[in-house]
């Protein structure tokens, strides 16, 4: 079985790759990759995603928040995984079907970490979504809101400016 969701994985990257080397750099700028964390859907910019991937196994950490799962060896690479819901005060993310592990690309500077989300939702088109009111009281990595042809909100994150915050960074109680 986990055989299969690698194969999966893999033709899904490799068929993004092909899509986007075919794309200018007008439309790989309007498109991003759509996210689920519980019932919330969420965007990235494609330059801040280094790498999405099946759950790998992870090592906890002692004294860290319950957020902070702990770190992951990606190709002989230590990586940080955070759970994106439970970072945001919902509820936690199971790591297991669906979740996967999307690691911060170089634009989020020197940070070997990643976020679990519940689920990849695949590319979304900005010209296909509504810009829309950000919530009130948003922190800093908090982008531009957008609202799709179904009444959906999407919130865009700015994973360089998460990479920064003090309180992702302060994974020790």
């Amino acid at each position: 079985m986990r055989r299969a969701a690698k194969l999966d994985l893999r033709t899904f990257q490799q068929e993004l790759a092909s899509r986007l080397a075919t794309k200018t750099a007008a439309q790989v700028e309007s498109s991003r990759l759509g996210l689920a964390c519980g019932s919330e859907r969420w965007l990235i910019r494609l330059a801040d995603a280094g790498e999405v991937m099946t759950m790998p196994e992870i090592v906890p950490v002692p004294l860290t928040r319950p957020w902070y799962l702990g770190v992951a060896n990606i190709r002989g690479n230590l990586y940080s995984v955070v759970d994106f819901a439970r970072y945001l005060g919902r509820e936690a993310t199971a790591a297991a079907g669906q979740s996967r592990l999307v690691l911060f690309g170089p634009r989020t500077g020197e940070i070997n970490a990643g976020i679990v989300v519940t689920r990849v939702l695949g590319l979304r088109n900005l010209a296909e979504l509504a810009p829309a009111a950000p919530p009130q009281d948003v922190p800093a990595w908090y982008a531009q809101r957008w609202m799709d042809g179904d009444g959906n909100a999407w919130q865009e994150i700015d994973l360089a400016i998460l990479a920064r915050e003090t309180a992702f960074l302060s994974v020790g109680i």
